[in-house]
């Protein structure tokens, strides 16, 4: 059996939903195709595919190993490309995680830009605030918004963000405005449950003075967007980052303060799997965003 042959069958098969469109596809037979997953599956010892008269379906097995397929024939393809011509458009599919936030602003808008310039990649875009295991799920490429620890990963910086310590003019109206990381500690703050600093919030004040508080408030919350939506309703104060609450503090209903006492900056980075090579998909993802992001003033940061 050619296993590289068969894995491509079994690829169509899952992407054409059904064996006849795929035989159609690729020009064979049914009972070609179907000799194909079946000699595939022989070999590995599990089902792929639930068959029924009216519909197919991966088994659990089979979304496991359709998803190694596709990245390991698309990273043959493009080995192919690099060696064949210089000037190969790069090609295949990209599956590419983002925080939740950061990607339905910012990187959603876009990507229709990017697939424009690269018609030949397709792009599988997870948008979650966990940290994901790119090795055991099988992700090309991840962007994090974070001082990264030390590990497997490399990681390419494509942007930079500030945060700002902002509430609403309802909030301060009742409660009073905050002039030192000290006053905080009198004020409900609204926390984000995901950051490595706790509920410690950091400063750096006039003349590189540092300063670091305990908050607490009334809502903790592992969502961006839902802290900044509680702040916009007067619930409390919220450090947040700009490419979040940008659109609130060009509205005013949420104000910047302390501007004396700055946060800290934080890097925006894609990151890829050590010892993988850095492919001509990944390579373009990472130019196109540090354009989009890394050069100039970020779109999350004008008229701020």
């Amino acid at each position: 059996m050619d296993r590289l042959a068969a894995m491509a069958v079994f690829r169509r098969v899952v992407e054409q939903d059904g064996f006849a469109a795929a035989a159609r596809d690729l020009r064979l037979s049914g009972a070609a195709v179907s000799k194909h997953v079946g000699r595939l599956e022989e070999a590995l010892g599990v089902r792929l595919l639930n068959r029924t008269t009216r519909r197919l379906s991966l088994t659990e097995a089979g979304r496991t190993y359709f998803e190694r397929c596709v990245r390991i024939l698309d990273d043959i393809a493009e080995a192919e490309q690099l060696v064949t011509s210089d000037a190969a458009s790069p090609r295949g599919q990209l599956r590419v995680n983002a925080p939740m936030s950061f990607g339905f602003r910012h990187l959603g808008p876009v990507l229709p830009a990017f697939l424009a310039r690269y018609p030949d990649i397709t792009v599988d875009l997870a948008l979650n605030d966990r940290m994901v295991d790119l090795f055991d799920e099988g992700w090309d490429v991840a962007v994090r918004i974070a001082d990264l620890p030390d590990s497997s990963l490399i990681a390419r910086r494509v942007g930079t963000t500030r945060a700002v310590l902002a509430a609403s003019p309802d909030y301060l109206a009742r409660r009073g405005e905050p002039a030192t990381p000290a006053d905080l500690a009198a004020h409900d703050c609204l926390i984000y449950a995901l950051t490595t600093r706790g509920q410690g919030w950091n400063f750096t004040g006039p003349g590189g003075q540092q300063a670091s508080v305990q908050v607490k408030g009334p809502l903790r919350a592992n969502n961006g967007d839902v802290l900044a939506a509680a702040a916009e309703a007067g619930l409390g104060i919220v450090l947040m980052p700009t490419f979040i609450v940008c659109d609130q503090l060009r509205a005013g209903s949420l104000r910047a303060l302390m501007p004396d006492w700055t946060p800290p900056t934080t890097g925006i980075h894609c990151v890829y799997p050590h010892g993988r090579h850095l492919s001509g998909k990944v390579r373009a993802f990472f130019e196109f965003l540090t354009a989009r992001f890394g050069t100039g003033t970020p779109p999350w940061e004008e008229g701020l």
